[in-house]
This record gives C-alpha cells, sequence and structure tokens, in this order.
C-alpha cells in the first residue's frame, strides 16, 4: 500500500498530514502513520480543530477542568490546541532529530482574526511559541500584507514559520523575500541560523475550484479545454520562482551563515471536483525539495493507487505559462481569481474560528460546576 508514498518521499517530497485531533494522538495513529506511510509532519488550522473539538469526546476531561476554573472561551481553545500540537510534536520528535530539524514538525496557526494586523500577529505567534515550548512547532502566519512583515520579524526573532494562503506568484514572492529578511535580521542579531526553518504554504486546489467555475459560466469548448489546468499551472511557476530566489546570491550569502531553505510546501492538495484523479494535486507536483500535506482521504488515497513517475514540475514552466496566458485570454482575471481567494481564506477561517469559540462557550457552559 505504500509503495507510492514511499516512491514520493524518495523523490523528495516530505509528507505531512493536514489534520489533527486528540484521538488520533491517543489511539496511536499519528504513530502508525508515520511508521507504515512515510508521514514525517503534521499541519492544523482553525477549520481543523473546529472539527476535532465538535466531534466526539476527547477533550470532555479538558473542557471540565477548565470550566471549572471558569477561563475565557478564548484562553480555554488555547489550552486545547496547543495541548494537541505539543502532544503531536512529541510523537514527532524522533522524526525532527532523525533530520536535523528538516521534518518532524508540527503547524499551529495564530489567530486567524489577527490576519490583518502585523503587530498582534508577532505578538500571537510569540505568545505560541512560548506556550508550546517545542522545537519542532511551525507558527503559521497567513500571507496577507499585513502578514508579510510580520514573516519578516518573526523569524527574526528566531520562530520557524509556516506561511500559510499563498495562492499568487507575486504573493509568494514577497514571502519569500520577507523570509530572507527576516533570516538577515536574525543574524544581525546573532542567532544561529541553522535552527530557522520556514515552509510557504502555496494553495492548490482551490485555484482550480474558482477557475473552473469561470470556465463553465463561458461554456465554450475552448474554454473547458482548461479545466483543472489553472492550479496545477500556478504552483508549478510558483516551484520556478523557488529555484530563481533560491539560487541568487542574497541567498548563497546566507546560505553560508547556516540558513535553510524555505520549502515551498503544496496546500489544498485534496481534490474537490470528482471529474479529476484523486491523487492529482499529488501526483503531478512532485518535486525535490516540497512538502505536500495531505488530509487524510488524500493520504489513503495515493497510498492505494498514486502514480509517482518522478519530478512532474521542473522543465513544465514554458506550458504552465502557456496554460495561464490561455485562461487569461478567456477574459477570466488571475489577479482578480487569487485576490479574492485569499480574501476567501482569511474568511473561511475566521469563520472557522468564530464556529469554535461558539462550540467551546457551550461545552464550558454545559459543564460548568453548579454554585453553592
Amino acid at each position: 500500500m505504500t509503495d507510492a508514498l514511499k516512491r514520493l518521499s524518495d523523490e523528495g517530497v516530505a509528507i505531512w498530514l493536514d489534520d489533527l485531533s486528540r484521538t488520533l494522538i491517543s489511539s496511536g495513529s499519528l504513530q502508525e502513520l508515520i511508521d507504515d506511510q512515510h508521514v514525517v509532519g503534521v499541519t492544523t488550522n482553525p477549520s481543523i480543530f473546529q472539527k476535532a473539538i465538535s466531534e466526539g469526546h476527547g477533550y470532555d476531561t479538558q473542557l471540565a477542568d477548565l470550566a471549572a476554573r471558569k477561563v475565557t472561551v478564548e484562553e480555554a481553545i488555547r489550552m486545547i490546541t496547543t495541548a494537541d500540537v505539543r502532544d503531536a510534536a512529541d510523537v514527532l520528535r524522533p522524526v525532527f532529530d532523525a533530520t536535523d530539524g528538516r521534518d518532524g514538525r508540527v503547524s499551529i496557526e495564530v489567530d486567524p482574526r489577527l490576519a490583518h494586523n502585523e503587530r498582534a500577529t508577532v505578538a500571537e505567534a510569540k505568545q505560541l511559541a512560548w506556550l508550546v515550548d517545542r522545537p519542532n512547532t511551525l507558527i503559521k502566519i497567513p500571507a496577507t500584507l499585513a502578514g508579510i512583515p510580520a514573516i519578516t520579524e518573526v523569524i527574526g526573532l528566531g520562530i520557524s514559520v509556516n506561511v500559510t494562503l499563498i495562492f499568487s506568484l507575486e504573493r509568494y514572492r514577497q514571502v519569500m523575500d520577507a523570509y530572507l529578511a527576516g533570516l538577515e535580521k536574525a543574524k544581525e542579531r546573532g542567532l544561529d541560523l541553522s535552527k530557522i526553518h520556514s515552509v510557504a504554504s502555496f494553495f492548490v486546489s482551490r485555484v482550480d475550484t474558482e477557475i473552473d467555475k469561470r470556465i463553465d459560466a463561458l461554456g465554450t469548448d475552448e474554454a473547458k479545454a482548461l479545466r483543472g489546468k489553472a492550479a496545477l499551472a500556478n504552483a508549478r511557476l510558483a516551484y520556478q520562482a523557488y529555484e530563481e530566489v533560491f539560487s541568487s546570491e542574497r541567498w548563497n550569502a546566507l546560505e553560508r551563515a547556516g540558513a535553510n531553505r524555505q520549502r515551498p510546501l503544496w496546500a489544498s492538495t485534496g481534490v474537490k471536483d470528482k471529474a479529476y484523479k484523486d491523487t492529482l494535486y499529488v501526483d503531478d507536483l512532485v518535486a525535490p525539495n516540497t512538502v505536500n500535506t495531505m488530509p487524510g482521504g488524500t493520504l489513503e488515497a495515493v497510498g492505494d493507487h498514486g502514480q509517482i513517475s518522478g519530478d512532474t514540475v521542473t522543465g513544465t514552466y514554458e506550458q504552465a505559462r502557456a496554460d495561464l496566458d490561455a485562461v487569461e485570454a478567456l477574459g477570466i482575471s488571475y489577479d482578480e481569481v487569487v485576490e479574492l481567494l485569499e480574501k476567501e481564506g482569511v474568511e473561511k477561517f475566521e469563520a472557522a474560528w468564530n464556529d469554535l469559540l461558539a462550540s467551546t462557550q457551550a461545552e464550558l457552559e454545559k459543564l460548568a460546576p453548579s454554585e453553592g
């Protein structure tokens, strides 16, 4: 079952799981995925935590204790989520040690309501790093306009970062620039650059979802021929940008000082359109020095019938550019699509966070000890 996953790993793609729950940790399932499915990292987001906490009874004891202490709902969520991330980080610690800090990492996201507030994002990142208190944590910061300078500041403090919600090539270049600027700050402060790691989460499937919707509205044969091509093209051009930036003189100077490359991470790799093969955003995005974070269903599909046939990214850039140009020629604006996707991405995480607040508040009230 794991031959395809092993081949993927052998091609230089780190396999991370895009899911986490207390049950996944306590049941031993996470350890099994590490042992049997080549999983070497975990990513989380507000939607994942909202689902985990609202389903089952894995959090009842901690919720009852928090209710007895009459903590605020925000504090309760922080205690619950950081406990899960801390425990998952401990499970993954052997991977972290074996890969010299490259993998074996667990990501936790800053409060999405702070996405447009640079100062608050930096403060939240510092707080999360302190609360989890594990070297193999990545703090997730969204690639909003306010997030870009926050990334530089947080990296400059020596905190490792997973930059999330990247949709556009322009924004991705800003993210890489922010990372290099952060490393330069860290170097000035005398920090050990070899201890600082980062990934840049480039979202894939949502690009096809939005562009395909616009293609379907046009309805022409010319338009339909481009269905399912934009997301791969976008990601492949992102990898081209990565190769360019991380072969520059600016980067080389940092590398000589011990710095690590910021790896591209393919996120949102679950296929949403049943017309496409369910392993599309894994099979067709194989390239060295990348991460693919998969929901459980996608991981299982790749393990069962993934078609890993070597590097499917380098050397495709001319065709990728042609595909995006052809979409643009239909009257579908790339800039408009990626701007919309970023806005919606933040809004979806905010909505999930608000749902998490509401459901946790209800549990705290239900479990609160009666007075008297």
